[in-house]
């Protein structure tokens, strides 16, 4: 954690929504972190750093879009491999990260193996390495945050799946709104300490409640009524896997533990459930949707002679090489070309 001063996420105008997402993944890290999908300017990156804010170690990482494996994972020491003729391990982001905030802007623009590893380390809570005669293990748990726009390409479903949470901001506030986020940014650019203690005991307690909000989440169970519901959902809803229920299971119980709850209540798996769905339902929401029974009649088809159909192309054949009609005016008739006459 630096001196830098940074926004506070009690600061943020409206983005309620995403704003309780992030402090649900910082009451219980094992909900599997958050896609946030949006434009650029919309202030993703503030909102992940106000995460960091509000976890004990206050440790914030970004990763380069052009890292390398080697500097995520971590790899082989060459100045003790060269000075002291022995394996020693060098850190990679991954171990800064542990405590703290992930954060990847661009996911979606990574090679599908370096995100497969992330999700790994952020799912497991732990990185091992073994390579260039280094054996290694490490603890890694941290919180995956990662942005998208999904204009400039989509991640597989395989990966997609594998973030806990996804939200999707606004690329289009209210102008009310928009003029207030101006305002509070030029405030903390101007003066950011005034700034910073202006927000100081809104910033406080919404640090202290997450902090109430993880020490009550073990005691809240997690079998139980809450459990056949949200199966019974997710099967009406057409997901594949498991994942969804465990993300869902989770994600309930830290909303529960939010507002101070013992136990998990229907309006906590509401108040979830388009967190977890919103990117696990594009196409389940098409391959589960009713068929429509039309009550009209069905309309008589007029019946074709045998040399119609005969000269009609059959279904999926085609007419190779035919063009459409070009339509020609009266003054664009060619005559036929005339021969000359044989002597």
């Amino acid at each position: 954690m630096t001196d830098t001063p940074h926004f506070p996420l009690a600061a943020v105008v409206d983005a309620d929504d995403l704003k309780l997402a992030l402090c649900l993944v910082a009451t219980d890290p094992a909900i599997g972190g958050v896609l946030i999908e949006g434009p650029r300017g919309m202030a993703k990156s503030t909102l992940a750093r106000g995460l960091a804010e509000l976890l004990p170690s206050g440790q914030f990482i970004t990763l380069p879009l052009g890292a390398s494996e080697e500097r995520i994972v971590g790899t082989l020491d060459l100045d003790a491999a060269l000075g002291q003729g022995r394996a020693q391990f060098s850190p990679g982001l991954l171990s800064k990260a542990d405590g703290g905030v992930l954060y990847v802007d661009e996911v979606n623009l990574l090679p599908d193996h370096l995100v497969d590893l992330l999700l790994d380390a952020a799912a497991s809570g732990i990185n091992h390495i073994e390579r260039d005669g280094i054996s290694h293990r490490h603890t890694a748990r941290f919180i995956l945050i990662g942005t998208m726009n999904s204009e400039e390409g989509e991640l597989r479903p395989q990966l997609l799946d594998r973030f806990g949470l996804n939200l999707a901001l606004d690329g289009q506030p209210q102008p009310e709104q928009r003029a207030e986020i101006v305002r509070r940014r030029l405030a903390f650019d101007s003066d950011p300490q005034a700034f910073l203690q202006h927000w100081h005991s809104e910033q406080d307690a919404l640090r202290q409640r997450c902090q109430t909000a993880r020490e009550r989440l073990a005691a809240i169970a997690l079998d139980g009524p809450a459990l056949d519901l949200i199966t019974q959902r997710c099967f009406s809803a057409g997901v594949d896997g498991l994942r969804a229920d465990l993300v869902w299971l989770r994600a309930a119980r830290a909303h529960a533990a939010w507002r101070g709850a013992d136990s998990i209540e229907p309006e906590d798996i509401n108040a979830v459930a388009h967190f977890v769905l919103r990117h696990r339902q594009r196409q389940a929401a098409a391959n589960t949707a009713p068929p429509q029974h039309s009550t009209q009649q069905p309309t008589q088809q007029p019946v074709q002679s045998p040399a119609t159909q005969q000269n009609e192309p059959r279904q999926g054949e085609g007419q190779w090489g035919e063009l459409p009609p070009r339509p020609q005016s009266i003054g664009e008739r060619r005559e036929p070309p005339r021969w000359p006459k044989k002597p």
